[in-house]
């Protein structure tokens, strides 16, 4: 089984970033074959200095590697050290209709928020179904924001089947497929993380608690956490609370029930939740702290790690575009 996941190098990775997506990938990397790329491509619809996506990219790999990332079991690797994405990128978009691109929802997300519309952020589908057929994928795994674009994912490789498959049956070539059409997989208790401001965590909101922030601008963030004005002494609705939301990502079930019950009580204010959860968060990610000061004293680390990825990505690639390339006549 061979598993694809994908993040963007557009800003300094947050705890959203980390159980919407980086801990469902690690445990995934015991479970088959595991492929993990830095989308500097989908990078450049939002980030103009050369410098800052270049560093943002190495950060994205130090971090993936200091929260578990085993380059024994998976392959890290930029988007861009795999060329071959754009080729079958470009062939893709030769038969995604523009009325399927019209339906995304994440391009009018991002153009109501201010983005230019350009070619690049209208087409960022047809992008995404390229680094994952590009592998022959079997399962991704991704947020509940993404399942739209596996979805167009899977019409693009079936349209590709379709045009040129018969061509392949011809040549007796088995079943004609062309494109492997790959499986989602949604991480249903951390399809949301909540920000601090209670809507989805991300970066455009600038709602964010960083993993590898220093302790006072955790301690920061998590104070900032939004709440209502219920009295200190009055009993707090625990189901509707971002604290407990994000206290249990990191609690045990047995904490998480105690700090709802306390909730319910009454008799404790929200900065005293507040302060709970920080502690909980700041231990949490210690190890992880610990083991990235580590990665920074091996200064060829992560381009080794990266390299090594590349070198992998490439061969799978190459098998799946010498397939296309003869599907489609080139």
């Amino acid at each position: 089984m061979r598993i694809l996941s994908g993040i963007q190098p557009t800003g300094i990775l947050h705890i959203g970033n980390y159980f919407g997506m980086m801990r469902p990938a690690i445990a995934l990397q015991d479970e088959g074959e595991a492929l993990y790329f830095i989308a500097d491509y989908h990078a450049l619809t939002s980030i103009r200095e050369p410098t800052v996506l270049r560093e943002n990219s190495r950060r994205v790999a130090l971090d993936f590697l200091a929260c578990g990332l085993n380059p024994d079991k998976a392959a890290l690797f930029r988007q861009s050290d795999v060329p071959q994405v754009t080729e079958l990128a470009w062939i893709l978009s030769t038969i995604t209709p523009v009325s399927r691109l019209e339906l995304a929802h994440s391009y009018k997300d991002k153009i109501a928020r201010g983005a230019a519309a350009a070619a690049g952020l209208f087409i960022y589908p047809v992008l995404m179904a390229a680094d994952i057929l590009i592998y022959d994928s079997d399962i991704v795994p991704v947020g509940k924001d993404q399942k739209q674009h596996l979805e167009i994912t899977r019409d693009i490789a079936a349209r590709i089947n379709e045009t040129f498959g018969s061509k392949r049956k011809a040549q007796s070539e088995p079943d004609g497929q062309i494109l492997k059409l790959p499986e989602t997989r949604i991480q249903p208790q951390t399809e949301v993380v909540p920000g601090i401001d209670g809507q989805k965590m991300s970066k455009s909101y600038g709602n964010t608690i960083d993993i590898f922030g220093d302790e006072k601008e955790m301690r920061k963030r998590v104070m900032s956490i939004v709440t209502d004005s219920t009295p200190v002494d009055a009993p707090k609705d625990p189901e509707t609370s971002t604290i407990v939301q994000l206290y249990g990502l990191v609690a045990s079930k047995e904490e998480v029930d105690d700090m709802r019950e306390q909730f319910r009580k009454g008799g404790r204010g929200y900065g005293d939740f507040k302060k709970q959860l920080f502690e909980k968060l700041w231990d949490y990610f210690a190890p992880m702290r610990k083991r990235r000061d580590e990665i920074l004293r091996h200064e060829d680390y992560v381009e080794g790690v990266l390299a090594q990825g590349a070198k992998r990505a490439n061969s799978i690639a190459d098998g799946v575009m010498k397939r296309v390339r003869q599907a489609v006549g080139l």
